[in-house]
């Protein structure tokens, strides 16, 4: 066989179902062989949005996302979304084919090493017949365990080589050891004593928490310790309804009622959260507080450049485990923040919906997304993206979803509706939903077209304030011209519907709530163009461009 050959044979035998990215010389022959042993390929629009894809692929399936690019300059396409991978340490494998090995006179020659490490990406370059299927092994073996992007740089003139097979493939699932990892008792111990001399615990829980299904033992901590519990962004509404005493988010996003009852917390133990500087304020957020940390990694710093009073690294649910019967055993039992006081200001609604402000053809964002948190079900999935307008599903959302958000990923818009698509992909065609800017999704439409060609159940909600909305209220807060952010846009909803989709544009709640059950009767590629006012501030701007108390 040829080298290709070789090459999709073992990616095949990685478990790859779906590839994501687009045909060029130096991968068609690849791509051939791979769509011979049944894998879907899913042909995009630009090859940085295909990475974005696999990425989402990645974090809905929990297996290595796939993308594909040909030499030159559609690996050079992968810039942005790349570094965002990196940056939110997904496991992916990119095959990049390249010109000629040493062809340097080719018009589509590029140092793809060095590029790999401007952005951040994990390298291997397939320089000979025999090296093939240590290569794929090796690059999934270090996506899976080091949950990080890698790229195989495949020349064109290696891949055209014949490949002896004499022995087999064997897939790095083959070499992988996960035994749990258990803590250690003193500590245990260290952490027992920090928490019985504590008076106001609480519990941030992260994305590790939620993927080592440790909801059980976290409520069971928070039960004997009397802590309210928190989650981080990627977490949003994680256990909510499953305890009277869930602050929300902790940190930027979080409500006025979370900030203030935090504010006063004397022991933080965060479980599969980083604790970065959104989460804890930049250590502002917890002044009095001693920090217990969880986490699987060998060590962490927190967003206040300072590690844990206590660090425990351990599997969430095995250290968690360990600590409530190490408090059981001492007889520790605190109050805590549970107190009716507390509960009942947790259960206080957080809107009044007469402040809403909308008219003349524009809904409030908060109003939207109320509609938008009522109208759809539960079990649909939600990304989020970044930006202002975002910041209020961000935010505003109640209901406990599957919850992918792109935020403080390098700060980079137009990714969310990428990941959306691939989300669906990875959860076998389940509806997804994404709340995105105007700005954001004009950035990448043509995508939307991938998800009517492909019949994908993919709804984008964009909170239209026809302008670069971040950098309007930035602007206006520095004394600025904000007009100069504002830039007008079609109706949406029929450019959704010219390019194969369903789509409406929407300027009240009653239009909003007929397009949504729309969706849900019909669950299929959709654009919601909702028309909001830019007249309402977002609590995380309102909180850092003018220093309020909200």
């Amino acid at each position: 066989m040829k080298v290709y050959e070789a090459l999709a044979t073992a990616f095949a035998a990685e478990g790859t179902t779906d590839v994501f990215g687009m045909m060029g010389d130096a991968n068609m022959h690849w791509m051939n062989a791979l769509a011979g042993h049944g894998v879907k390929l899913y042909e995009v629009r630009h090859e940085g949005a295909g990475l974005s894809m696999a990425h989402g692929f990645a974090r809905a399936s929990g297996r290595p996302g796939v993308v594909t690019t040909t030499s030159g300059p559609g690996t050079a396409q992968l810039a942005t979304s790349m570094i965002v991978a990196a940056r939110a340490r997904i496991p992916l494998v990119a095959f990049c084919g390249e010109t000629a090995l040493g062809d340097q006179g080719a018009v589509q020659y590029l140092d793809q090493r060095r590029f790999a490490a401007a952005i951040e990406c994990d390298f291997l370059q397939v320089t000979k017949a025999d090296s093939a299927e240590e290569i794929v092994q090796r690059a999934f073996y270090r996506a899976r365990t080091e949950s990080r992007p890698v790229m195989i740089s495949a020349p064109f003139d290696v891949q055209l080589q014949e490949f002896e097979d004499i022995g087999g493939y064997v897939p790095s699932t083959k070499l992988l050891r996960a035994p749990k990892l258990l803590p250690h008792p003193a500590r245990i111990e260290e952490a027992c004593e920090i928490i019985a001399t504590s008076k106001r615990p609480v519990i941030i829980a992260g994305r590790g928490a939620r993927r080592a299904d440790a909801g059980q033992q976290i409520l069971a901590l928070q039960q004997r310790t009397g802590a309210v519990l928190a989650t981080t962004l990627q977490a949003k509404n994680w256990l909510y309804g499953e305890t009277d005493y869930h602050v929300g988010i902790a940190g930027l996003f979080g409500s006025k009622v979370a900030m203030e009852l935090l504010q006063d917390a004397d022991c933080v133990i965060a479980v599969g959260a980083s604790l970065n500087h959104y989460t804890i304020e930049s250590g502002y957020l917890f002044p009095d507080a001693r920090y217990i940390q969880i986490d699987t990694a060998p060590n962490l710093v927190m967003g206040n450049g300072q590690v844990a009073d206590c660090y425990v690294q351990a599997d969430a649910v095995t250290a968690l485990d360990s600590l409530t019967s190490a408090l059981a055993g001492r007889g520790v039992e605190l109050e805590g923040f549970h107190t009716p006081e507390v509960h009942g200001r947790l259960t206080a609604p957080l809107i009044d919906p007469a402040e809403y402000r909308s008219g003349n053809g524009l809904l409030d964002p908060r109003e939207a997304i109320a509609v938008v948190d009522a109208e759809l079900p539960g079990e649909f999935g939600l990304v989020l993206g970044s930006g202002h307008q975002t910041d209020f599903g961000t935010m505003l959302f109640q209901r406990s979803r599957e919850i992918t958000s792109n935020y403080g990923m390098f700060g980079a818009i137009g990714q969310a509706p990428l990941l959306t698509i691939g989300a669906v992909v990875g959860n076998d065609g389940k509806p997804t939903f994404v709340v995105e800017g105007d700005a954001s999704f004009l950035m990448h439409l043509s995508e939307f077209e991938t998800a009517c060609r492909y019949g994908l159940p993919v709804l984008v909600v964009v909170m239209n304030d026809e302008g670069l909305g971040a950098e309007y209220h930035k602007a206006q807060a520095k004394g600025l011209d904000p007009e100069l952010a504002v830039i007008p846009t079609p109706e949406l909803g029929a450019v959704a519907t010219a390019l194969g989709g369903s789509g409406a544009t929407v300027r009240t709640t009653g239009e909003l709530r007929a397009a949504l059950a729309e969706y849900v009767r019909d669950p299929r590629p959709t654009v919601i163009d909702v028309r909001i006012t830019r007249e309402v501030l977002s609590v995380p701007y309102r909180r850092i461009q003018y220093g309020e108390d909200v």
